[in-house]
């Protein structure tokens, strides 16, 4: 356990893509990325549906519960993303950093330019969405480059209409 991450933080999921398909025996990457999520968010990171979407003023995080039957899931999904929301708009961004094991691009920017940028959480029927706006070209800038190694590092959808990427975890 890291010894500087709020508890609240610990116990919240940030969810990627569910899983269908293995991912190859030599993706060390990506199954890094997954077992970080899982230590710092405290759920299995390959059951819930993550979409990371440029739109004209910023962008949106969009994390889903495919099993409406999960309400605490469901649940937790959304006090993370309330969790992130604030988190953001203190410009930490510690959560993503732990997760990828790095800093991740655009938020250097985002943490300075803060007071540029505005950060809504929506309730969806199955979770939430994190929705980023501004209207500063250096932080949108900077929320696109975000939000595009997020999709990358993920594996995640662009765009909800584009269906959700699945992969399976590594067999024990």
């Amino acid at each position: 356990m890291r010894p500087n991450l709020p508890l609240l933080l610990l116990a919240l999921p940030l969810a990627c893509g569910r899983a269908t398909t293995r991912p190859a025996a030599h993706d060390t990457s990506f199954a890094a990325v997954q077992a970080r999520g899982a230590e710092v968010m405290g759920v299995d990171q390959y059951t819930s549906a993550h979409v990371f979407e440029d739109l004209p003023d910023g962008g949106r995080i969009v994390l889903d519960q495919p099993d409406t039957a999960d309400t605490a899931g469901i649940a937790t999904i959304r006090a993370h993303m309330r969790v992130i929301a604030r988190s953001f708009a203190r410009g930490t961004f510690d959560a993503p950093g732990l997760v990828h094991g790095r800093t991740v691009p655009g938020t250097a920017v985002m943490r300075e330019r803060r007071e540029h940028l505005s950060y809504a959480v929506n309730d969806r029927p199955r979770g939430a969405e994190l929705r980023i706006r501004t209207t500063d070209p250096e932080a949108l800038a900077a929320v696109r480059a975000f939000l595009a190694f997020q999709r990358t590092d993920h594996r995640a959808a662009g765009h909800e209409s584009h269906g959700e990427h699945r992969i399976n975890p590594p067999s024990p």
